[in-house]
């Protein structure tokens, strides 16, 4: 076995110290839920438990009421207008059926809601996006707060939809909990295709009717969609986080495999159970070590930047302490093994045919370069997710997996990595701290330095290209995109037309408070700058025609322009935010921490 590399030592035993106390009233309040009569059946008042049964089955009703088997609680986040989460549709009837099979009763215990940023994008309802990671946390929290379940399984795949279920089912730390993929769908147009199309549309060089058509192709059946964004990035990290079954993430949702797994699941959800001799509760096998393996995942993948605001907020749910910090020191010793769109030209099924997931934890942990002692639902710890499945008599049997890569365009190994450190990286400066994604921007636009072009919100800056007004060496502005100024809406509708500025020879970089996307493409983007300007930050007091420097290599990011006399610019007009949903999130944005404590509702002391 391996020795874990020493610079992983070194954050992680910075993040045990740092959490040491929050991590520990998190624990005991594991274990006051644990010795309470709130989650004992038999305690529960016989009116109150006739509630709990009456709907269901006649030959589950007694099982229910008398605690005589184990009961599985269901949250899902099944709507059939998201590709991704379409396949959930018929999986609580599955669920419940498999369970019977192994001793056990299930039940559909709450539903969370589901949006999609990939529809929401540019428009007014991304402002409630991040915003919505803590409605589905509360969700899942209210699903379980019956206490009557004696594990759960999620089912989630999307952008805020796993971090939300993470969260939620934390609070309830005390319960075993599965996560439940449904799987990718089927490859389509290829994504450089539909990113030059987009690029064409911009310039207006294609019609509205041919850009829907690429992107019919590329987005057209169930399942996730198909390049590296933040829903795939999810998969990876709940893999490597040990909350899946091994390998189940880039299975197609129609497949006999996938059945398989689902089956599986279950059937592990039985054994694990509170009430069985193998009890594995979440918030006790997820630990400090799991969120350095996620970060590691991360990094090794080139994966969403979202992820810099999701897993502190995660770690936060368990008493843990993550700062951006931690991610850059693991950065600079991680290196990046995968290229999948939009870093390489590949698909995230073409990843998983190179060898996938099993690949990175295998060749990571052969490398020192993933705590492989770190629990998980399956197995003895993460070593045993290295194994390949193979389908037999519909069964799943395991195969001790090679740790080879298939295609080295893909998936490299860490002696020849496609590049030396990972895809993530912190700068740092006068302007304040933010994070940048550079595993797909080439080394020759990772610097700039240039005069700015200031926005308040995207639609400037979309009117502004159109009258050619960013086709120059340009620092392009965005600021009061925040979580406390707008719920802090990604602004991926701007990469076409910046990729076109930057594609006719100019050097061009973004710099927001605002999120950018799980996609962040080939343009260098500064972003989750916090202090945000709605909270006197100094992207506030920026105007146009300041001189910026952007030093993604070294971490630097600073203002070269004298503005110490400056007022700080607040938001021009608070009313815009209050149509579509949006006055309903008023409460939310006003008490939502700064990026780098994960932009959302407080989770730690």
């Amino acid at each position: 076995m391996t020795e874990l590399h020493p610079e992983i030592k070194k954050v992680l035993e910075r993040i045990i110290d740092r959490s040491q106390d929050t991590r520990k009233k998190y624990l005991d309040n594991i274990n006051d839920m644990e010795n309470s009569s709130e989650i004992d059946r038999n305690t529960i008042s016989c009116s109150n438990m006739a509630h709990v049964a009456a709907s269901s089955p006649k030959n589950d009703q007694l099982n229910i009421l008398m605690n005589k088997k184990p009961n599985i609680g269901i949250v899902s986040s099944y709507n059939d207008m998201l590709s991704a989460h379409k396949p959930y549709e018929n999986y609580p009837s599955l669920i419940k059926s498999i369970a019977h099979q192994y001793g056990a009763t299930a039940q559909m215990a709450g539903g969370v809601p589901a949006m999609c940023d990939g529809i929401t994008q540019g428009r007014v309802g991304m402002e409630l996006s991040l915003m919505s990671r803590d409605v589905i946390a509360m969700s899942t929290a209210i699903a379980l707060s019956h206490g009557v379940y004696d594990s759960a399984i999620c089912l989630g795949i999307c952008d805020k939809i796993i971090p939300g279920l993470f969260i939620g089912a934390l609070s309830f730390g005390y319960l075993p909990v599965i996560f439940m993929p449904a799987g990718p769908m089927s490859s389509g147009l290829p994504n450089e295709e539909k990113a030059n199309v987009r690029k064409a549309f911009a310039k207006g060089e294609v019609s509205r009717e041919e850009l829907i058509k690429a992107e019919s192709k590329a987005y057209h059946g169930e399942g996730t969609c198909t390049f590296y964004g933040t829903a795939n990035s999810n998969q990876i990290i709940m893999e490597i986080m040990g909350v899946h079954i091994p390998g189940a993430a880039f299975v197609h949702p129609n497949s006999d495999l996938r059945h398989a797994y689902n089956v599986l699941a279950v059937e592990q959800a039985v054994k694990i159970n509170s009430k069985g001799r193998d009890v594995r509760p979440i918030g006790k096998i997820i630990d400090e070590r799991s969120f350095v393996n996620a970060i590691i995942g991360l990094l090794a993948t080139g994966g969403s930047t979202n992820h810099t605001l999701h897993l502190p907020a995660m770690a936060a749910a368990a008493g843990i302490k993550l700062l951006w910090e931690d991610f850059d020191d693991l950065s600079k010793i991680i290196p990046l093994l995968s290229k999948v769109y939009p870093n390489g030209s590949s698909d995230i099924n073409q990843f998983h045919a190179a060898g996938g997931v099993s690949f990175i934890i295998g060749e990571l942990l052969n490398n020192g370069l993933l705590d492989g002692s770190a629990q998980t639902i399956w197995g003895e710890n993460l070593f045993d997710y290295v194994y390949e499945p193979t389908l037999i008599n519909s069964k799943i049997n395991w195969k001790k997996s090679e740790v080879k890569s298939f295609d080295l365009d893909i998936l490299r190994y860490v002696k020849k990595p496609h590049q030396n450190d990972g895809g993530l990286k912190m700068l740092n400066g006068n302007i304040g701290k933010c994070v940048a994604k550079i595993s797909a921007v080439k080394e020759q636009f990772r610097y700039i330095k240039a005069k700015t072009l200031v926005f308040d919100d995207q639609e400037e800056v979309k009117k502004a290209y159109e009258k050619g007004k960013l086709n120059r060496n340009v620092i392009i502005v965005v600021r009061n995109q925040g979580p406390k100024a707008n719920g802090m809406p990604e602004l991926h509708s701007l990469t076409p037309m910046l990729s076109n500025v930057q594609d006719l020879g100019f050097k061009v970089a973004l710099l927001t408070d605002g999120r950018m996307s799980g996609a962040s493409g080939k343009i260098l983007a500064a972003i989750h700058v916090t202090p945000e300007a709605i909270d006197n930050g100094v992207i506030g007091k920026i105007e146009d025609d300041d001189e910026i420097e952007i030093d993604a290599n070294n971490g630097k990011l600073n203002i070269l322009t004298d503005i110490s006399k400056r007022k700080n610019s607040l938001l021009k007009d608070m009313k815009k935010n209050q149509s579509f949903g949006r006055n309903i999130f008023n409460t939310l944005r006003i008490h939502s921490q700064g990026s780098e404590n994960g932009g959302g509702i407080k989770l730690i002391d």
